[in-house]
């Protein structure tokens, strides 16, 4: 698809891809706004994506995350340190940005998992939410963000939705892959009981385009179709009631 073809949103979003999946640099006449930070490689090409736009650091109006997990939030210090902007995420995020998260049962898993790359790669330091988000609350950023509560993934989990463009940044909510689409893995998901009201809230929603932070291409229309392929195949999996 060419820039003469994109629809206008796509042509202000810009995608920073990192090693674990994906975030966001929206851009409006106003400034640009950083959806997610990324765990490893992000800071050098959010740089490069604002340098090639024409704008720096003091650019960047806010921070805004979809969930405090370390492949989302990992460069958070660095980003607040760097431009300044307030932090937005759901307060229930914070035990997660701060790698203090009481994770139970097979979600100790991502304890551990976050745990190593904080060692590895030195990233996730402590950073305090600046705004706490609510369901509904409405954002000046990109010409008007909505939060978008969709807990299940983390119990704070948001996605933002924006009504000028018809978009909605789902967050972990699915991935979109070509070969895989799929919910995230069970050893992620802090409140799995929560993801099915969670996706009928998207669904119903029904905004014209889904972009996801774990994806292959930046197509928001092939990601609402496999959003919908996706609800198909989890309907058909659901067990049916045994007649008595």
């Amino acid at each position: 698809m060419s820039a003469r073809t994109k629809p206008d949103w796509q042509q202000r979003a810009h995608t920073i891809r990192g090693i674990m999946g994906c975030c966001h640099v929206l851009v409006d006449d106003n400034g640009a706004v950083l959806l997610d930070t990324g765990l490893v490689g992000e800071p050098w090409f959010i740089r490069r994506c604002l340098r090639r736009l024409g704008l720096g650091p003091e650019s960047v109006r806010a921070i805004l995350l979809t969930h405090g997990h370390l492949d989302h939030a990992g460069n958070l210090a660095w980003a607040k340190t760097w431009c300044g902007a307030p932090v937005y995420a759901h307060p229930l995020e914070q035990a997660h940005i701060d790698g203090m998260y009481p994770y139970r049962g097979v979600n100790r898993w991502c304890g551990r998992l976050e745990r190593a790359g904080r060692m590895l790669f030195g990233v996730g330091r402590a950073v305090s939410i600046d705004v706490a988000l609510s369901d509904g609350e409405e954002l000046p950023f990109w010409g008007g963000l909505r939060v978008v509560h969709l807990p299940g993934h983390t119990l704070g989990h948001c996605g933002f939705y924006s009504a000028r463009h018809d978009v909605l940044f789902s967050g972990d909510l699915f991935a979109s892959y070509f070969f895989n689409v799929h919910l995230p893995p069970p050893i992620l998901n802090s409140a799995p009981e929560l993801i099915p009201t969670s996706l009928e809230k998207a669904r119903a929603l029904n905004p014209r385009y889904i972009v996801p932070q774990h994806y292959d291409v930046l197509d928001g229309g092939l990601h609402r179709t496999r959003f919908e392929h996706l609800l198909r195949k989890l309907k058909r999996r659901r067990p049916k009631p045994v007649p008595i």
